[in-house]
């Protein structure tokens, strides 16, 4: 126990935390919660020996990057972790930080992620996206596969389901921590569930959903070694590059479709209001879709007087 005490009292990272420096960066960045999300951090670096040894920059950065995301690190809760990675502190969302940061766009009508089990699935047509599963019985035996499903309140709707083995493939294949046994990977068959929801819910989201500048920060972020400014400098668990540039080209592409498929004005301001910083080029399309919305209403309330 005293040994245990010593690490704490020599830990250079909880050094850092109790500074006044960070006290006060942490009270500009989440104002009267400081202090609790503080004691949670300090709690979480003090029950975890590898994160006492860590670079004291990175573990503050990615506390950093969770309060501006206003995500918890409790690592029961489930929506946030820094976990320790050779000498680093990484940042890491779970699949409820995700859920979280989606239902805070508003544009979502309903969204999920769930474990299919071997009593419940039947089949999955990969073309249609039509999963034959039966989720009124209460799941049993093996994991399966992991599905993600959402609709936006505009109507479209998605489905993404990857079998267990396919999901094991893509870890085996980008991630580190799983490929050593380390990590949330780790932690069991909980662990193991939490890790595979939040790659099929990732993936949907990232491809098909709502990027607001947010998600989009998080994106970059997860997984990620990050600095002062939230920017991913290094992604130690993948070493995958920064794909800043990509995912605002996504954004754009799938706020044009949105922008296309919109039947109502109504409709097109809740593609407005998902997407508020549109570039030059996606507003000029928002404006001309407008132009035609509101030429097709004057010509309906026309025909409606003519009636």
């Amino acid at each position: 126990m005293s040994s245990q005490l010593d690490r704490i009292k020599n830990s250079l990272v909880v050094q850092y935390i109790r500074s006044d420096a960070v006290q006060k960066r942490f009270e500009r960045l989440i104002g009267k919660r400081a202090p609790q999300f503080i004691a949670s951090l300090l709690q979480i670096v003090q029950s975890n020996d590898l994160l006492l040894k860590a670079d004291p920059r990175s573990v503050l950065n990615a506390a950093a990057m969770a309060a501006s995301l206003d995500l918890p690190i409790n690592h029961n809760l489930g929506f946030a972790w820094i976990v320790p990675y050779n000498d680093k502190g990484q940042f890491q969302i779970g699949w409820k930080g995700y859920v979280q940061l989606a239902m805070r766009t508003g544009q979502y009508k309903a969204l999920n992620v769930a474990v299919v089990y071997e009593n419940q699935f039947r089949s999955f047509n990969a073309l249609t996206e039509k999963l034959d599963a039966d989720f009124a019985i209460e799941g049993e035996g093996r994991a399966v596969g992991y599905v993600g499903y959402f609709r936006l309140i505009n109507g479209f709707a998605k489905t993404v389901y990857w079998s267990r083995k396919k999901v094991e493939v893509h870890a085996r294949k980008y991630s580190q921590s799983y490929k050593k046994g380390y990590g949330v990977w780790a932690e069991g068959e909980d662990g193991f569930t939490a890790m595979a929801k939040k790659t099929v819910l990732k993936l949907m989201l990232s491809q098909w959903g709502i990027m607001t500048v947010e998600m989009q920060a998080a994106q970059i972020a997860d997984q990620a070694v990050v600095d002062e400014n939230g920017n991913a400098v290094i992604y130690p668990d993948n070493q995958r590059p920064n794909t800043c540039g990509l995912a605002k080209q996504e954004e754009e592409k799938r706020a044009v479709q949105f922008i296309e498929k919109a039947k109502t004005l109504e409709a097109l301001e809740k593609v407005l209001e998902g997407y508020p910083n549109m570039s030059e080029e996606v507003r000029e399309v928002y404006d001309k879709k407008e132009l035609q919305l509101r030429h097709d209403l004057k010509g309906n309330e026309g025909e409606k007087i003519l009636k």
